[in-house]
């Protein structure tokens, strides 16, 4: 498995299934499933069978209607349910977002996919190999930069993801983190996860517009789309704002899941910061596909994809500039992202037809099975929905 949510195998391995809870509902304007239905059940399956604390569905089917699912206990201590409008920490997913103001930047000239990183942060990436003259843009948003990860050292190989919970780091101390290492590759000849990318995609983006990353995705993305849920935490903000379920991490094998809900967000900063929902994370997807965030040119650029061996799991994943292909085994291509940070999972997938599915889990998988369970419960709901 890939390090693209900012933790890793063996982080994974260190945290434990939990207890099980219960609870279903439908957002108020959304047509209420009256009884127990195929996306209720493969959501119940991820709290009862793989052990997640609590979880949430959002899915969008070829009725045109959106429906919201909710499983297990949006609180341990309390036994309180997962609450309907959710909001969670996204983590990956704010690769897509940070992708898109940079394919805008492209549309309007200010920024070159072939030109290199050099040009826009000039003498930034430099040393062990690691060089900006040779890396592109494109290579930034297609993960084919050869750069190290800095989240496996930041983390200190993943150990015990608390001990980072609270401490705040700068975007350029993440990047001198990954340019202490060695140049995993030669630019252009391989594909590999590096979160590295997409932070130096937010430093390049300030740099252009002159602006804060978090500023440009807030004014060219969540506006314009009206994701009221969606927001970028600010400077050292710790906690989730609004209606959200408690986060867990695991405690080791056989342990218990623990409360890590209040966390600084910023070892994420452009490559997984953001904090949404289900419905907006579904909304955003169906916008982007549908051509209402970028130029046509742009958006068959984000589409262009190259083989992403360890994306997720299961094989066969492709991955564009910040936007992963997938056949589903209803037939269609659809398209995603997905993303863990401590305390949360979510996975999604869209079709072309603008039918999509949002599952957040509310705690860290502990086994690479437990990824897995998770993209299958999403695949089968989106096929489920399909009519």
């Amino acid at each position: 498995m890939s390090s693209r949510h900012l933790v890793t195998a063996a982080a994974l391995l260190a945290a434990s299934i939990a207890p099980l809870g219960h609870a279903t509902a439908a957002e108020p304007d959304s047509l209420a499933a009256p009884r127990p239905d195929g996306v209720q059940q493969r959501l119940d399956r991820l709290v009862s069978e793989t052990g997640f604390p609590g979880a949430i569905a959002t899915v969008r089917g070829a009725d045109g209607r959106t429906r919201t699912y909710t499983a297990g206990t949006g609180d341990l201590r309390t036994g309180a349910p997962v609450p309907r409008d959710s909001r969670v920490r996204i983590a990956s997913n704010t690769k897509m977002f940070t992708a898109t103001v940079v394919l805008q930047l492209v549309a309007e000239h200010r920024v070159r996919l072939g030109a290199p990183v050099e040009r826009y942060l000039p003498h930034l990436v430099r040393g062990h190999g690691n060089d900006g003259r040779r890396i592109t843009v494109r290579n930034l948003l297609q993960q084919t930069s050869g750069l190290p990860d800095y989240d496996t050292i930041v983390t200190n190989g993943g150990g015990d993801l608390r001990s980072t919970a609270h401490t705040y780091v700068e975007p350029r101390e993440l990047v001198d983190a990954a340019l202490g290492e060695r140049r995993h590759f030669r630019p252009g000849t391989r594909w590999e996860y590096s979160n590295t990318n997409y932070v130096l995609l937010g430093l390049l983006a300030q740099r252009v517009t002159g602006r804060p990353i978090g500023e440009e995705i807030t004014r060219r993305v969540i506006r314009p789309l009206s994701l009221h849920d969606t927001y970028w935490p600010g400077v050292g903000e710790q906690r989730i704002r609004g209606s959200h379920p408690r986060g867990y991490l695991g405690d080791g094998p056989g342990g218990t899941w623990r409360d890590i809900t209040v966390l600084d967000p910023s070892l994420g900063w452009s490559a997984g910061q953001l904090v949404s929902t289900p419905r907006d994370l579904g909304r955003f997807m169906q916008a982007l596909l549908g051509g209402r965030l970028l130029p046509a040119a742009q958006l068959a650029e984000m589409r262009r994809t190259v083989d992403a061996p360890d994306f997720e799991p299961d094989p066969g994943w492709r991955y564009g500039l910040g936007l992963a292909r997938h056949r589903l085994t209803c037939g269609p291509v659809a398209w995603g992202h997905g993303g863990d940070i401590q305390g949360f999972e979510t996975r999604n997938l869209a079709t072309d037809d603008g039918e999509w599915a949002v599952v957040t889990v509310t705690g860290l998988p502990s086994t690479l099975e437990m990824v897995a369970d998770v993209d299958r419960a999403v695949e089968r709901m989106l096929c489920s929905v399909r009519g």
